[in-house]
Order: C-alpha cells, then structure tokens, then sequence
C-alpha cells in the first residue's frame, strides 16, 4: 500500500544560501521530517494563486497548514493590536483557499499554530492579538501542560495531559461556526480545535508537534489520509 501524500503549506521569504539571496518558498525542516516520521510522504505547497487552491487539494491524501507569521486582523473585522506582526495577505488567501478546498472535499486537514488560528477565522472566528507566557525567548520554543477534553478527536488521539512545544502570542477569543475546542493550557487558553460535522478529519493544535518528540497527532493525520485515499 502506498503511503499516503501530505502537503505542507509553506511561506515565501527572502533566504540566503550560497552565494544566492532570492525569494524562496519556506517551511521549517521540522514539518516535512514529522510527516515522514508519522508514515506520510510530504509535499510542500508552494503560495499560489487561490484559485488554483481546489485542483491542489484534489491530489493530496491530507492538508497541514503550517505555523507562521500572524493573520491579517482585517481578516476577522478587527483593527490591528499594536503587538500583532505585520500580516502577509497573499500567504492569508493561499491557506484560506486550502481549507475551505479541504472542509469542501472532505480531505482531512490539520491546523498547527497558525494553522489554527486561519481555521477559526476561515469559521468566522475572532482572535486574541497578544496575550504572554506561551513563547519562550526570540526563536526559542517553551514548554507547558495541555490537557485534551475527553471524548473529542484530540482526547482519543492524546488521552493523557501532555507537555507541548509552543510558540505563540495570539489565540482563539470567539470559535468559529461549528467548531469544538479539544484542548485547555492551564491559563484557559483553547489549544486545539476540531469540526465535529466535517465531512472529513478537521483537527488543528496550538502547539508545534513538528518541534517535539511525539508524532501522535501527525500519524492520526497521516491514517487519516490514508484511509481517505482508499475509499
């Protein structure tokens, strides 16, 4: 049986290497190497025209929407908090275009940090610009406790608390439609969501799997596909 094909989103940004300094496709090594380690085989989804985001997602087994830069608050009718980064529209309109082919299609899809957070704006949700205590120093992922609710797609794929990687400093404030909250940190905040009613796997985490050691929600991701792929 073939394994099955997981495309990553992935971000354009200057990048040097050799003698070169271009514009370049990116996305964290650590991305690729937990989808190969789940069992998948990855892809790497170049921003594109979101138009062309259905016939992409008609391909892949399954969908990550990466971590990254902060949405565009525009995107969810908010004015911009003085801390919120400078936002990155055409990356926003790629990887809205990719979940709403994925929530269309029914292809499963999994959200990581940012990832999440578009999830909830794409459902009509709101964020938190800034809150603290959820990113270690610049460039330097902090630990802290999650605890998954039981009976969700989270609480049947980690059924214990964990300790996760994080480096975030927005969150979810109102969900969007449809959408259930599976996992609590400690202060409260949501640190993941799940669609219920999707025709297919929806599931996103706060954290960064792709920075840790356990490659539980990946691989749940990856038999997703898998099974999607044979039907």
């Amino acid at each position: 049986m073939s394994k099955p094909l997981i495309g990553i989103s992935t971000y354009q940004q200057e990048a040097s290497w050799g003698v070169w300094t271009l514009p370049a496709a990116l996305v964290p090594a650590g991305y690729p190497r937990l989808v190969q380690r789940a069992g998948g085989l990855p892809v790497l989804l170049p921003p594109g025209d979101p138009a062309t985001a259905a016939a992409t997602v008609a391909r892949l087994d399954a969908v990550v929407i990466a971590g990254g830069a902060d949405v565009a608050p525009a995107r969810y009718g908010a004015e911009p908090h003085p801390r919120t980064g400078p936002p990155s529209l055409d990356r926003d309109a790629w990887e809205l275009a990719l979940i709403e082919a994925a929530l269309a299609d029914g292809v499963p899809l999994l959200g990581i940090c940012r990832g999440l957070q578009l999830l909830n704006v794409a459902l009509g949700g709101t964020l938190v610009q800034h809150l603290d205590g959820h990113a270690g120093a610049p460039g330097v992922f902090e630990r802290h406790d999650i605890k998954p609710v039981p009976g969700t797609l989270l609480g049947r794929t980690l059924p214990e608390p964990v300790s996760v990687p994080t480096y975030h400093h927005q969150a979810v404030d109102r969900l969007g439609r449809g959408l259930l909250a599976s996992a609590y940190a400690e202060d409260g905040t949501i640190e993941a969501l799940e669609l219920p009613d999707a025709p297919g796997f929806t599931l996103a985490v706060q954290w960064h799997p792709e920075a840790g050691d356990d490659t539980r929600v990946m691989e749940a991701l990856v038999a997703a596909g898998g099974a999607a792929a044979e039907e």
